[in-house]
């Protein structure tokens, strides 16, 4: 699949803030879709994003998590693992399909809607340079990390 062209989104996030893409301009913008919070490979993304947070930084890097959990439950997740980066609520799917991260999954043999686990890379003008779709958690924040240093 290609990707799709992302015009500017703006989703309520932690730390009663609101994220806008296009606030971001001058930085490099990671943008990853994980299920739910609390989960075993959500927690796991989130912990290695966290781990790397100071070299994203380094490289002019900003990181921030979609779901369509709540706020009040990304609130919760995030100061359990002790997120340095915001988590935006997705309640409504809107980025969630407007990314085309939105998939028929089999959950214990039933065929469920879910959020395909997907980070998106955008450069400091705003374009979309690097996506992954239907990723595996473990390593993946290294890989982004090593991709978003060649920026």
């Amino acid at each position: 699949m290609s990707d799709p062209v992302i015009s500017d989104f703006e989703l309520p996030a932690t730390g009663n803030t609101t994220f806008k893409l296009s606030a971001h301009r001058g930085q490099n913008v990671v943008v990853y879709f994980y299920p739910k919070d609390n989960t075993s490979g959500c927690t796991l993304e989130g912990q290695e994003f966290r781990d790397l947070y100071g070299d994203f930084s380094k490289a002019n890097t900003l990181v921030v998590g979609i779901s369509r959990d709540t706020l009040k439950s990304h609130e919760s997740f995030k100061a359990e693992y002790q997120f340095p980066f915001e988590l935006l609520a997705d309640t409504e799917e809107t980025a969630c399909e407007q990314f085309g991260v939105m998939k028929l999954k089999n959950m214990y043999g039933k065929q469920v809607r879910g959020v395909e686990r997907s980070t998106f890379v955008f450069d400091v003008n705003g374009k979309l340079v690097k996506s992954w779709r239907g990723l595996k958690a473990p390593g993946h924040a290294a890989e982004v990390l090593a991709f978003v240093q060649t920026l």
